[in-house]
């Protein structure tokens, strides 16, 4: 394995012991590692082989590492491994007999910096931000999951330390690289669809369970899952069923909900192809689950069953845009173009077609035509059906090798021509930092649906009855995007940024 050069100055041993006891004492405040740590690197681009080191090894990070490892000019290695659990690191393992395995990253970061290039990232959204703001101080390439963040600040966070540090990064959204995003493009700047005046965006998620309580009791922690480490930077709390590896999408405390696994997915292509920035307003509801007579189960500590979102956008022109997100079953209405007979999924988000997957679509509306697409942009349409055959536009933008699985490969090829000297299609700056503030910005008009104070009233039939009142539903809330505040409720903004556990420090540049 090839060394990479660094600055020879000599420094402090920054151990995951002195990481934490650091971070317990304050001293991180600032930084995720001390400024020693970066100081101390000069990284330069690898000349021929990109030497990778994966943070998470199951589900969405397999197939990352699946990827970088079929890349067509076999310009990757899967240098180290790292998982908390070792019930989703062994598969990997025997793949990649010569990784080195490590169930800390932070001790891995410690340990052998010097011995790779770049990070890939794919663990609960809880960590992201700490793992990809540590790594991007340590000068490594940065490819980290859809979406980039848990919170707003964090999202803000690293695509700062991107341009700081200068990193490649590229966002897990690999729908960004697929030709169907070119073709709509090119079907926009021709004004085929003429002005777009909303924009739907709709998802079968969540597919795992949500609006339910978390549960009082839970067993013992699988003997292969290291808890504390899986924890991170969340509150401590205690292990439950049927969490990992993938439940965990529906708890507040950890994952995202509907709209963080496929918002980045679904909002992605108006969100780049109509250059909307943060939205001015939001509104919201969402679906109600009750325990009584007129009485509201509330379940504050997980995502909704189902919503619906309207995000409204200032346009250049200095006309609003408005772009609705649909989740739980919800869909747009029908387009009238649409024969009866025809299933509206099938038609607007299928893809591959006849496939029957339908995990979501975009659907725009303009004053000229309307266009569909599968999530990412995939086998975009145009409606009426008829138009397809008609349609004839030049194809003005280069295709991306690879269709979607090129968005590994051009990342790859990005970190080893180095900073600066390619594109990729989901950079933090510009793309994936504003459209994860967005995603998340839908995810704190949720939280913020709960927040509830107690009162009494009198019912004209059951009588005097204890409830609550919900200062946050059914209003309009107006979003300050470059300060990241609402500025209306205050009592929104306690879910722009959390507080880390004790020995996980702060993210600050």
């Amino acid at each position: 394995m090839r060394p990479i050069n660094h600055n020879k100055q000599k420094s402090k041993d920054f151990s995951r012991r002195s990481f934490v006891k650091t971070a317990a004492s304050g001293a991180a405040a600032l930084t995720i590692l001390p400024n020693f740590t970066v100081s101390g690197l000069g990284h330069v681009a690898p000349s021929d082989k990109l030497l990778i080191a994966a943070v998470g090894c199951g589900g969405e990070a397999a197939d990352d590492i699946r990827h970088y490892a079929i890349a067509p000019k076999k310009n990757a290695e899967i240098a180290f491994l790292c998982d908390v659990d070792d019930r989703q690191a062994a598969p990997r393992i025997k793949q990649f007999p010569k990784a080195k395995f490590y169930h800390d990253w932070r001790e891995m970061f410690d340990k052998e910096s010097k011995n790779f290039d770049a990070v890939s990232v794919a663990i609960p959204d809880h960590n992201h931000a700490i793992v990809g703001l540590s790594a991007m101080q340590l000068k490594k390439h940065l490819y980290l999951q859809k979406p980039l963040t848990h919170d707003i600040y964090e999202a803000r966070i690293l695509t700062q330390a991107s341009e700081k540090y200068k990193v490649v990064t590229q966002m897990g959204d690999q729908g960004a690289s697929c030709d169907g995003m070119r073709t709509l493009r090119e079907w926009i700047e021709a004004d085929v669809l003429g002005e777009i005046e909303k924009v739907y965006c709709w998802t079968d998620r969540p597919v795992w369970p949500q609006g339910i309580p978390w549960p009082k009791t839970g067993p013992a922690v699988p003997k292969e899952l290291n808890w504390d480490l899986w924890l991170g930077t969340s509150k401590e709390t205690n292990y439950i069923d049927n969490l990992v590896p993938f439940n965990w999408r529906g708890w507040w405390q950890f994952g995202t909900g509907a709209l963080g696994d496929m918002g980045c997915h679904i909002i992605g292509p108006p969100f780049k192809l109509l250059n909307l920035g943060y939205p001015t307003e939001i509104t919201c509801s969402a679906s109600t689950v009750y325990s009584g007579i007129f009485v509201e189960g509330l379940y504050p500590e997980s995502g909704p069953v189902a919503s619906s979102i309207r995000f409204r956008y200032k346009m250049k022109n200095g006309k609003d845009l408005d772009l609705y997100w649909m989740d739980g079953g919800i869909t747009p209405e029908r387009p009238n173009e649409i024969d009866p007979d025809l299933n509206m999924n099938e038609i607007l988000c299928d893809y591959p077609p006849g496939l029957n997957d339908y995990e979501g679509g975009t659907l725009f509306i303009g004053t000229k035509g309307k266009a569909a697409c599968g999530w990412g942009g995939r086998n975009p349409i145009l409606l009426p059906l008829s138009r397809n055959k008609e349609i004839n536009i030049t194809k003005k933008y280069a295709r991306v090798d690879g269709d979607m699985d090129g968005h590994w490969w051009q990342w790859i090829d990005a970190c080893i021509a180095g900073y600066g000297n390619m594109e990729v299609d989901s950079p933090f700056v510009g793309y994936a930092g504003p459209l994860t503030e967005t995603v998340l910005m839908g995810n704190l008009i949720l939280r913020s649906f709960n927040i509830r104070e107690k009162i009494s009233r009198n019912d004209p039939v059951y009588g005097k009855m204890e409830g609550f009142n919900f200062p946050g539903r059914y209003i309009t809330y107006k979003w300050d995007g470059p300060n990241m505040r609402i500025t209306n409720f205050e009592q929104a903004n306690q879910f722009v940024k959390r507080e880390y556990r004790k020995g996980w420090g702060e993210i600050k540049l």
